[in-house]
């Protein structure tokens, strides 16, 4: 019996030690109020935040885009001034070879599915749209290769229309950390941020997000030390 009751204990102290997952997750923060003191510390710390890729117009910016997935914007940026100067519009790169198109754009990684993505919507812009980038979601999201973050960047960045919020990995994580939602999908991750943030600060929002996770709060190794936001992160470990 008393073996028995030893047993117990020791379990219970095993138990005890181990929270429950919930316990370690972060609190759930979701209120206007507070969302607003974090857009507002973040956009202080960050004046300068912007879309990091390079493009002079829509259709830059919807290949760059594409192109971007897996990659990051620094390696995009060094491969869209060559593909973009032998195709610098949709006609012209509906019109191109997919091996050529491959060779340039090859340092982005996946890039047979990115060639073969990028020419077919290129052909779809200029069979449905006269070879210009729609302003609608839907007409965006309909092309080959567009997804709903791709439409929300260029929405954001090229039309100024803030139809929805940018949902990367950088926004993912920071969204989960700082206690605005515990979702995982990126579609479910926008619908819980969308009703905490006013419409107008949608585009920007992604950007600094995007910019602290780059900076400070690193996926591995958060510098919550030096993190600007530190005091209103239930995740913070300053």
């Amino acid at each position: 019996m008393a073996a028995k009751k030893g047993a117990r204990r020791q379990a219970s102290g095993k138990a005890a030690k181990k929270a429950p997952a919930s316990a370690r997750r972060p609190k759930l923060t979701v209120d206007a109020a507070h969302a607003a003191r974090l857009y507002d510390d973040l956009a202080r710390h960050y004046p300068d935040a912007h879309c990091a890729l390079d493009h002079r117009d829509a259709f830059e910016l919807l290949v760059a885009t594409i192109l971007s997935a897996q990659c990051t914007d620094k390696r995009v940026n060094m491969v869209t001034p060559v593909l973009f100067a032998k195709y610098p519009d949709a006609r012209s790169l509906a019109a191109a070879a997919q091996e050529d198109v491959e060779e340039i754009i090859r340092s982005t990684g996946f890039f047979r599915n990115k060639a073969q993505n990028i020419i077919a919507m290129a052909g779809a812009l200029v069979d449905r749209h006269g070879g210009e980038v729609p302003r609608e979601m839907d007409a965006l999201t309909a092309l080959p290769g567009v997804g709903r973050k791709t439409a929300n960047v260029v929405l954001g960045n090229a039309f100024g229309r803030n139809e929805g919020i940018v949902v990367d990995t950088h926004v993912s994580r920071l969204s989960q950390r700082l206690g605005l939602t515990r979702e995982t999908d990126p579609v479910k991750i926008e619908s819980a941020l969308v009703p905490l943030f006013p419409r107008e600060r949608w585009t920007m929002l992604s950007h600094l997000l995007i910019e602290h996770g780059r900076q400070i709060c690193d996926a591995r190794k958060p510098r919550c030390g030096d993190c600007p936001i530190a005091a209103l992160c239930p995740s913070s470990l300053a």
